[in-house]
């Protein structure tokens, strides 16, 4: 594993280069979420890239401006400059694997992102793989703005009821901050803008899209995909992975059924 900075001087990204131990003719992109469910997701996309390089898969994992150790502060983040570090990312992981097929792998936001960056045209992953991917922006953020309170009162024996009818009051009420995370408000407006109609996958490459069965908005979004003609598979994936949180804190386990699963698609 190897650490690398790239991108342009004002926008330098943070990345782990994952070597392939073997001669393969793919490599892999990790787009990783947003915020808490980032952290929750490092030690499983460390372990994966580190069991793809010994099969022959090179891998490249970074962190978008703002988040991690790239450049900038929680608050410089914006879906547009995101989608530009895809690209950019995209490009690096080109430069050093080419002539490697690169597969996108996106989890949560960057399963969002890494569709965006698709459609731009910038980049030509060969397969893209949205792993739960956010369609509802204004949904997500008063998702996350229900985890953030519900944080909130369990770090406290007394928990003040006014966060409770702010959160019903307020649409704006908890949106600075999400689990830790400062948020800014221009990702604020541009979740809200964020909707399954303005979401748009395009044909110039495979799409697999594992979502949980329960997870109705991002399954009537890959099946309105999919009558446009789009080249996208729609998967069932149900694993027990909690996004926001971590009920096993002293665990360094990661959940083998996911872990598999995103094997076995890459792979495939």
């Amino acid at each position: 594993m190897t650490p690398m900075l790239f991108g342009p001087p004002q926008r330098r990204l943070f990345g782990l280069f994952h070597p392939p131990e073997r001669e393969r003719d793919i490599a892999v992109l990790v787009c990783a979420p947003f915020g808490q469910e980032m952290v929750r997701t490092h030690r499983l996309f460390r372990v994966l890239s580190d069991r793809l390089a010994r099969a022959g898969v090179a891998v490249l994992r970074f962190d978008c401006h703002g988040t991690g150790d790239s450049s900038g502060d929680d608050t410089d983040g914006d879906l547009e400059g995101w989608r530009r570090d895809v690209c950019t990312a995209h490009e690096e992981l080109h430069r050093l694997t080419a002539p490697r097929r690169i597969v996108w792998l996106g989890s949560r936001l960057g399963a969002t992102l890494a569709v965006l960056a698709a459609r731009s045209g910038r980049s030509d992953p060969s397969r893209v793989i949205l792993w739960d991917p956010i369609v509802d922006g204004a949904g997500y953020l008063d998702t996350m703005r229900e985890k953030h309170v519900s944080a909130l009162e369990a770090s406290y024996w007394v928990p003040d009821r006014a966060w409770r009818r702010r959160l019903t009051a307020d649409k704006d009420a908890f949106t600075d901050e999400l689990l830790g995370f400062a948020v800014s408000p221009t990702l604020r407006n541009q979740l809200r803008a964020l909707t399954p109609q303005s979401l748009q996958l395009t044909a110039s490459h495979e799409t697999i899209v594992l979502a949980d069965p329960e997870d109705e908005a991002a399954n009537r979004w890959a099946k309105m995909q999919a009558e446009r003609q789009t080249p996208v598979r729609l998967s069932p994936f149900q694993h027990s992975l909690v996004w926001t949180s971590d009920p096993f804190p002293n665990s360094a386990m990661v959940p083998a059924e996911a872990l598999q699963r995103l094997v076995a698609e890459i792979n495939g």
